[in-house]
């Protein structure tokens, strides 16, 4: 039986919409007729107030009652949401994002980019894009940590601590130099090599002569000027220029300053690495310091140093024409006179204030060839450097050399800044005519060996200064500050050391026989090649460099000096 459904009653409203009677319960509350064309406002709009008055009740402006809008009486008004951040939005809604998404992984699919150009196109997004995505990031990539070149004795006193950004405001000029003495002879230089090119490359011969790099209180000619009182402050080139140019390096490193009387000695110490060249110092790309690595920083400096003494060795005519000085090569002793390097010696005198009791510095500067000139004038004079090339994907001398020799050299200087600075300035502290400066490179890339010669430049010591901006005026300034600072220190030896991690130079004052321990395995090292530091794994080094000589073994050619 079904259940009895009742009918609810129906009032009709014969004069429009609506009831015809209100309720007692509805009574009094506010009523606005409306069409069905009007906008509605929302039940309850909690994203009004993050919008703040600009957007207030938008959706009642539109067509809405206002009446309906809620408004906080008083008893209300303490009332806070406990989340008032703004509501976050989207620029396209949820739709449209999902069809783009669909769109790029069927181009991705495809084999497309999303841009809808092919994957790995050379040319997609410009020039302009390219050198963005080329350079992005490249001032964050030298991230590496590098050790310091000496480790800091408990007992060791700082002196001072100097900024080498500060030091760019220094200048002096000390005009011209007086020599004291030239010794020594030079070969010719081999003008068949300017003719180098990289189709008719040439094999790096390994030479079997002998390099000797002699420090500066080991120099007899040196403690001859000093006892003569021909000068105050004492050093040879490399060091100099390394204090020249300090604000262009990166790595850790540290030289010696011994007070003698009123005499300054600039030294480095004799188990030190100083007198290996560094590769790729100054590049944005941080070397490794692997000692396993052959591209790391400690084989690199290595490889680096061998092909620069084999390269300028190679270059010169062997008919026994020589640039005579004068004077014997003080470093020669009679085992092994005819068997030395090209290489003369000048020494020079600069004063280092305008007073006349300022103090003199007496630099040794060297030369590695002469120059033929035109009939009836005087040789030239040439300094003899290699840059060498060990990561061929970054470079690759082979291809850019032959049209864009400019763009390598350019490339190669801002790599190694601090290397070619010192180069420079040794060059115009030594009068050099010229620098000859090679490009070598490996014959394979994983052979660190065997290296070819691929082209030659010659460069005017002035014009390169000019080329790297290297101001001499703010050299000697550097230079003039530091021999004030350490002649205003009592007597004893202090270590200057540069940390490897920041722009600053520490003094130490160190006790005198703080480096004197070497131990004889370290010395027979140092006799048989390049100074590794008691590792010479995996390179393959012919070339000798001998880190000091021995006294009895120059006796007989300084007093003959």
């Amino acid at each position: 039986m079904a259940t009895p459904f009742p009918v609810p009653a129906v009032t009709d409203n014969p004069d429009g919409w609506g009831p015809c009677t209100v309720p007692a319960h509805l009574k009094d509350i506010p009523f606005a007729p409306f069409n069905k064309g009007d906008k509605l406002g929302r039940v309850a709009d909690w994203t009004q107030g993050a919008f703040g008055q600009k957007y207030a009740g938008r959706g009642y402006q539109q067509g809405g009652v206002p009446v309906f809008n809620f408004f906080a009486n008083e008893e209300e008004e303490s009332f806070h949401l406990v989340d008032n951040r703004p509501v976050k939005t989207t620029k396209f809604g949820g739709p449209r994002r999902f069809q783009q998404n669909q769109r790029f992984q069927q181009q991705r699919r495809d084999g497309k980019d999303g841009r809808g150009c092919p994957e790995g196109d050379k040319k997609k997004g410009g020039p302009q894009q390219q050198k963005k995505q080329q350079f992005y990031g490249r001032d964050n990539q030298r991230q590496t940590q590098y050790s310091s070149s000496v480790e800091i004795g408990a007992d060791w006193q700082v002196m001072e601590q100097i900024s080498t950004t500060s030091l760019s405001r220094l200048n002096y000029s000390p005009g011209e130099p007086e020599d004291l003495l030239a010794c020594g002879s030079l070969e010719y230089y081999d003008k068949s090599f300017d003719n180098l090119a990289v189709k008719k490359e040439k094999p790096l011969e390994k030479t079997k002569r002998i390099f000797r790099s002699v420090t500066t209180s080991d120099d007899p000619i040196m403690q001859q000027l000093a006892a003569s009182g021909k000068g105050r402050v004492f050093a040879v080139d490399s060091i100099l220029t390394h204090l020249m140019c300090m604000q262009s390096s990166k790595y850790g490193w540290d030289l010696l300053a011994t007070r003698k009387g009123d005499k300054l000695f600039f030294d480095w110490r004799q188990s030190s690495k100083f007198t290996l060249l560094t590769v790729n110092e100054t590049a944005p790309e941080a070397v490794p310091e692997d000692k396993d690595n052959i591209n790391g920083m400690h084989h690199l400096a290595l490889e680096a140093t061998a092909l620069n003494q084999n390269f300028s060795q190679q270059v010169l005519i062997k008919d026994g024409n020589k640039m005579d000085f004068g004077q014997p090569n003080p470093f020669a002793s009679p085992s092994d006179a005819g068997s030395l390097a090209s290489c003369a010696y000048k020494y020079r005198k600069w004063r280092l204030a305008g007073g006349a009791d300022a103090p003199e510095i007496v630099v040794r500067c060297e030369v590695d060839g002469a120059l033929r000139t035109a009939e009836g004038a005087a040789p030239q004079t040439v300094l003899i450097k290699a840059l060498n090339e060990y990561d061929m994907k970054s470079q690759d001398y082979r291809k850019r050399l032959e049209n864009q020799k400019g763009a390598v050299l350019l490339s190669e200087t801002k790599n190694n800044k601090f290397k070619v600075a010192k180069w420079t300035a040794s060059a115009l502290l030594s009068g050099a005519d010229q620098i000859k400066l090679g490009f070598v490179s490996r014959a394979t890339p994983r052979d660190v060996s065997n290296h070819v010669v691929l082209a030659m430049h010659a460069l005017k010591p002035r014009d390169a200064a000019r080329s790297i901006s290297l101001d001499m005026d703010n050299c000697w300034g550097i230079v003039r500050a530091l021999c004030d600072m350490l002649l205003g220190l009592e007597e004893g030896a202090y270590l200057l050391v540069k940390d490897p991690n920041k722009e600053l130079l520490r003094v130490y004052s160190v006790p005198s026989d703080a480096f004197a321990a070497v131990s004889a395995a370290d010395q027979e090292e140092e006799l048989e090649g390049v100074d590794m530091g008691g590792q010479r794994r995996g390179v393959d080094v012919t070339v000798p460099i001998v880190a000091a000589v021995r006294s009895d073994a120059v006796a007989g050619d300084a007093e003959d000096v």
